[in-house]
């Protein structure tokens, strides 16, 4: 059987794109329908209750235009909602932070792993609930770095003042022996090199991207919802951005990100679902 349907990704801006190349990456023939709510980042100093009522719009929104799979591709999300999104919306649900896990603990040398997110993320604790459900002996060290996101949003990677904030937030954890980092925030991978050059070559980077894909790929695979290309169809699948923020911002950062393949950007409205817009 073959299943068109698109797969929805949301993160609260581009942060979610590094999953979205994951997944173009494993499975080409797979449309993409992606949601960035960049008038609402950064998600991470917001209550958990205010960031569940945003997941559940998005996820309203795109499951309203028939999407066959959610993959919740923003940390934050995740820690408020993914249970609550599973519950409302009748489709499958990936989410980023077991996969994280999962390849961080298999990663690690000394049992020492550290873990940088959105004041939300560390806060909930989820990394370390995650990690003790693996049953691994390790020891997780946690920092907040709020400032990361806004930087990524606005295209700024490699600035001196970005780097000054690095080291504040990564020398401490350098300092307590850790092997293994995880990137517990989708919008750090584009920082990749600057917390390398921070961290040192010897502290292996964890992005759940990489694996996020490949728990999708096993989920629709498993249950028959592959979208088989078609004879003569081009090698990429039609995908579909949108933003309910600034698109020729939104689309100035994705298309750093992911070429040409991001194509247009449009605006959306995603408390707007079967005609009703709410407050």
């Amino acid at each position: 059987m073959s299943d068109p349907r698109p797969i929805g990704i949301f993160d609260s801006g581009v942060g979610g794109l590094t999953v979205a190349r994951a997944v173009f990456d494993l499975l080409p023939n797979e449309p993409i329908l992606y949601v960035g709510d960049n008038a609402r980042f950064p998600y991470g100093p917001r209550p958990l209750e205010e960031i569940r009522t945003f997941a559940l719009e998005i996820a309203g929104y795109l499951t309203e235009r028939d999407v066959k799979m959610l993959v919740v591709a923003c940390n934050s999300i995740e820690v408020a909602a993914i249970a609550d999104v599973a519950d409302a919306h009748g489709v499958p649900v990936v989410g980023v932070i077991d996969p994280g896990v999962r390849a961080a603990v298999h990663a690690t040398r000394n049992h020492r792993i550290g873990l940088i997110g959105t004041e939300a993320t560390v806060a909930s604790g989820a990394y370390r609930r995650a990690i003790a459900k693996t049953g691994a002996d390790v020891q997780l060290f946690s920092a907040a770095c709020p400032v990361f996101v806004e930087h990524v949003e606005a295209g700024d990677t490699s600035s001196d003042e970005l780097l000054e904030a690095a080291r504040g937030y990564l020398v401490p954890l350098g300092e307590e022996g850790i092997d293994t980092l995880i990137l517990g925030c989708t919008h750090y991978p584009m920082l990749s090199g600057l917390i390398r050059m921070v961290m040192g070559e010897d502290v292996l980077l964890v992005s759940s991207a990489e694996e996020t894909a490949k728990d999708v790929y096993a989920m629709l695979r498993a249950s028959s919802s592959l979208r088989a290309a078609k004879d003569g169809e081009s090698d990429e699948a039609p995908h579909e951005f949108l933003t309910t923020g600034d698109p020729a911002q939104f689309r100035r950062v994705a298309h750093h990100l992911l070429g040409p393949v991001v194509g247009g950007v449009a605006p959306v409205d995603v408390r707007v679902v079967e005609g009703v817009s709410w407050s």
